[in-house]
């Protein structure tokens, strides 16, 4: 980012452009993103946006690695119950599917296969340590951290916004959430048990 904002005021502009092109690239992808409507929904003007973020694309970083760091700080791992953090990343689509679509957008438009994020930016050492630890205590199946990390979030996103079957909101039914939750709980918690 080229400037952060000093004051106040600047502060409330900066969030506003961080709020309005998270919605834009959320629903039209980087490609697709125009800086108009970033700056007309933040009530701001493109000087303003170009000088906190430089350009669209390091806008696009900051909305999508604030996304990863969001994750990692609102839905920590808990090695020892995947299963429960297979359903808080449930929840937190539901709550959040622009943060789900942030990363398909950059998938689809940035890197299409391997990790989502270069080496230096991946934020799931933290992670893969806890994994190894729950499978050294025999808690969690062997096979490799990362690979099984892959799988709980994978099922964890059975019903996101890039689901191929479905995609749940936040305004269905109470029951109906509980009853994917409830299977999802048990699937994972099958399939991670240490053997």
């Amino acid at each position: 980012m080229a400037d952060q904002p000093l004051t106040s005021r600047g502060a409330a502009t900066y969030q506003r452009i961080l709020d309005a092109a998270t919605r834009e690239f959320a629903q039209y992808g980087i490609a697709g993103a125009r800086i108009e409507r970033i700056v007309s929904a933040a009530s701001t003007n493109k000087a303003q946006l170009y000088a906190y973020f430089g350009n669209k694309d390091k806008l696009f970083d900051a909305i999508f690695f604030g996304s990863l760091e969001r994750i990692v700080n609102v839905v920590p791992i808990d090695a020892t119950d995947l299963a429960d953090w297979a359903v808080r990343l449930y929840d937190e689509y539901l709550r959040r599917p622009d943060l789900i679509r942030l990363a398909t957008w950059a998938r689809l438009e940035r890197r299409p296969a391997g990790h989502l994020v270069e080496d230096r930016d991946r934020l799931d050492d933290r992670k893969l340590r806890a994994i190894a630890e729950a499978q050294a205590a025999g808690r969690v199946r062997q096979g490799d951290p990362f690979d099984v990390m892959a799988m709980v979030i994978a099922m964890s996103m059975a019903w996101s916004p890039v689901s191929n079957v479905y995609a749940a909101t936040a305004e269905e039914p109470s029951e109906v959430h509980e009853q994917r939750r409830a299977l999802l709980r048990e699937c994972v918690r099958h399939a991670v048990a240490a053997d």
